[in-house]
This record gives structure tokens, C-alpha cells and sequence, in this order.
């Protein structure tokens, strides 16, 4: 009876043990972040914020890295691929998600169908910036002075399909200016063209002209938001610059691949929202210029099926074409 006694035990002792090693806590070894832009840009810089309160809560590395190419697509289609186990994320914005869509004949992945939205991180703004010797201090001067150059000046942006791209098409659209646009792997990566005066003009992200401005080393004209920036109170917006209703705004948030267990789910997005309602990481934000989200999963799946087909009517109204 002794025998059979510890026997049972023993049995009761490693079934009990089964379901903790299968079911081991997330996460259990290092989580990597995708981010579809080069070091230094906002989707980095917050990417790497969220990596370093991740990894100091939940006890495990959380590494960001850089695959820029395609106006993020490269990275997106990564973690479309990826093992649905919470370990490969990616920090992807309306680039990817919403503009591309109108952009490509066809993509390798589909923005609703192939992720699990975690939480939307941040919503940021473009600055209109030009190198300080082009002899122009507004919007409108600058629209004169293009339009005396007919084709003879240029506009970075950060890649095809991001709203620096899509901001420059709209503003060259809407005041029917003849400006080629010329792409970078990033905002950080075009910076020293522009810098140079190589380039006219650039629909910068807000994070890289406003440093840049203040030392005098470029001139900002307008911001792309609806709203005035806290960080440039005395910049104008490009509505108010005579562009009625001009926004062109990046957003990003954290997401996994399609199939990723709701429990995961849940607890990057909890993580995630305790992280962005930090004192300091919101100290962090408003210096970046961001804007703070921390929405559920579902509003970030509603966001990104709202805005596509209003980025579509603004690709199609502007006879945007692939490859500017």
C-alpha cells in the first residue's frame, strides 16, 4: 500500500507538473520588435521605449530591429510570416496598413487579415522644412518659388507610401506644383541631402526637422496635423497655411502576427497601455512629439479599416502613382 501510495503521488505530482511546462509563461525567451524604418525615426524611437519598460517588467529581453525597405513593407511581410507565438512583433503604421494598400497592385500580406492589433501607440506629425538658403519663410512663398522653377525642385521623403510621401503628392497636388520627389529608407536617412541643400524640400517627421530648426540648420514652414504642435506653438498648421482641410499624420502600433494567442494578445497590450500612461515614458513622448494612444485591439483593427479607403479616395483624387 506504501508503494502504491508514493506511486500515486508521484503521478499526481508530475501530471500536475505537465501543464505548467506546456503552458510556460509569455514570455520565456527574447521577443524581437520589427520596426520598418531606419534607427532614430519615431516608430524606432517609441519601439525602443516600449522594448526597454517590456523588458524590465516582464523579466526578458525585448530587441528592436531596423528591416526599412518599400515604405515598410519589407518588415510587415516578415511578421505577417512569422511564428504566431508573440515572439516576432512589429511596430507598423499607416505606411504599410492603410496607404500601401492603394499604392501596390497587389502586396504579400493583408493588413486586416494577417495580424493580431495589439494597441496603437502613437499618433505624430510632418513638418514642411526647407534648408535655410532657399529664400522662403512661408508656405506660400515657398508655392511662388516653385512655381517660378517649373520641374527644377525636389522633394526627400522617407519612402514610398508614408505620409511624408503622401503629404508632399497632396501639397504638390493641391497647389499644382512640378516638384520630383525623391525617396529615402527613412526620415534620418534623407536628412543630410536636405541638410546639404541637395533637395528643396521635405515633409519631414516632426521628431527629426524640430531639433534641426531650432539650431538654424532648417526652416519650418507648417505642420502637417489638424492642430498646432505643443512642441512648435508658433507653427503654423498647412490649413492655416491655405490648405484647407491638408493632413497628413503618421500613427504606429504594435502588432503580431494573425493567430497569436488572445492570452498574449492581452497581456502585450495591457503592457503596453500601463507602459504609455508612465509619468516618464509620457515625459519621453511629448519631447518626441508624440502623441500617446494605448487604444484596445479592436480600435486599432478599426482605425486601420476606416482609414484605408479614405487614403484611397485622397491616392486616387491626387492621381498618385507607385514609384514617386
Amino acid at each position: 500500500m506504501k508503494v502504491a501510495a508514493k506511486l500515486f503521488a508521484a503521478l499526481a505530482v508530475l501530471l500536475a507538473a505537465q501543464p505548467a511546462s506546456a503552458q510556460s509563461p509569455y514570455p520565456n525567451r527574447p521577443v524581437k520588435i520589427l520596426v520598418g524604418f531606419t534607427p532614430g525615426t519615431a516608430p524606432d524611437l517609441a519601439a525602443r521605449i516600449l522594448a526597454d519598460r517590456f523588458a524590465e517588467v516582464l523579466g526578458t529581453p525585448f530587441l528592436v530591429e531596423n528591416v526599412p525597405g518599400a515604405g515598410s513593407n519589407v518588415a510587415t511581410d516578415r511578421v505577417a510570416k512569422s511564428p504566431a507565438d508573440g515572439y516576432i512583433l512589429l511596430m507598423g503604421g499607416n505606411p504599410s496598413l492603410v496607404i500601401n494598400p492603394s499604392l501596390y497592385d497587389t502586396l504579400p500580406f493583408d493588413p486586416q487579415k494577417d495580424f493580431a492589433p495589439i494597441s496603437q501607440v502613437f499618433v505624430a506629425a510632418n513638418v514642411l522644412a526647407v534648408p535655410p538658403e532657399i529664400p522662403v519663410k512661408t508656405v506660400a512663398e515657398l508655392v511662388a518659388f516653385a512655381k517660378a522653377q517649373p520641374g527644377k525642385l525636389s522633394y526627400a521623403h522617407a519612402g514610398v507610401g508614408t505620409s511624408q510621401h503622401l503629404g508632399a503628392e497632396l501639397f504638390k497636388y493641391r497647389a499644382q506644383l512640378d516638384i520630383a520627389a525623391v525617396p529615402y529608407r527613412g526620415s534620418t536617412a534623407l536628412m543630410p541631402d536636405l541638410l546639404a541643400g541637395r533637395v528643396t524640400m521635405s515633409f519631414a517627421n516632426i521628431v527629426n526637422v524640430l531639433p534641426l530648426a531650432r539650431e538654424g540648420k532648417l526652416r519650418a514652414l507648417a505642420i502637417t496635423s489638424s492642430k498646432r504642435s505643443a512642441l512648435a506653438p508658433d507653427l503654423p498648421t498647412m490649413a492655416e497655411s491655405g490648405f484647407p482641410g491638408f493632413e497628413a499624420v503618421p500613427w504606429f502600433g504594435l502588432l503580431a502576427p494573425a493567430g497569436t494567442a488572445k492570452d498574449v494578445v492581452d497581456k502585450l497590450h495591457g503592457e503596453t497601455v500601463k507602459a504609455l500612461a508612465l509619468p516618464e515614458v509620457r515625459k519621453k513622448f511629448d519631447e518626441l512629439g508624440l502623441t500617446p494612444i494605448g487604444g484596445t485591439p479592436d480600435e486599432l483593427a478599426a482605425v486601420i479599416k476606416k482609414e484605408t479607403p479614405e487614403w484611397a479616395k485622397v491616392i486616387k483624387d491626387a492621381g498618385i502613382k507607385l514609384g514617386n
